[in-house]
């Protein structure tokens, strides 16, 4: 039981995860603000563009009441979440990428640092050393990059 419980914090710990449960806490709260939005400036907005109603005459079904508001309503609450959605995962792939090359160069940096080596074991060693901590050997005029 003690593996399966490591297992499973492991499992919840990794980034994807955590990246995850984020995106849809913030997607629950940010579809609220969107339905709110349409609800309550757009629909207005449509009522008021089609004279009050929200029927189209032609396309009425007899004995039903189709609500063309809510319909539109839907459409473009998917389209603002969609949108920012997307502007989301553009910028968080643009900061990973610049991320990567910061990381790329700092790599650079250091494999690009000569290090001094034992003429005798070819080990590193510290500059300025006079005798190899590996192989004991002699470093004539010390250790230089």
């Amino acid at each position: 039981m003690k593996k399966f419980m490591s297992e499973f914090k492991e499992f919840i710990m990794r980034g994807n995860v955590m990246d995850m449960a984020v995106g849809v806490i913030i997607g629950g709260a940010f579809t609220a603000i969107v339905t709110s939005l349409t609800t309550n400036i757009i629909n207005p907005l449509i009522t008021f563009l089609t004279g009050g109603g929200t029927e189209i005459s032609g396309l009425v079904v007899p004995g039903t009441q189709i609500d063309f508001g809510a319909f539109i309503s839907s459409v473009i609450n998917f389209l603002i979440i969609a949108f920012i959605v997307f502007t989301l995962v553009k910028s968080l792939n643009k900061l990973e990428e610049a991320t990567a090359k910061i990381t790329k160069r700092e790599k650079e940096a250091e494999e690009a640092i000569p290090v001094p080596t034992c003429p005798h074991c070819l080990e590193e060693v510290k500059e300025g050393a006079t005798r190899c901590p590996h192989c004991a050997g002699e470093i004539k005029g010390g250790a230089k990059a």
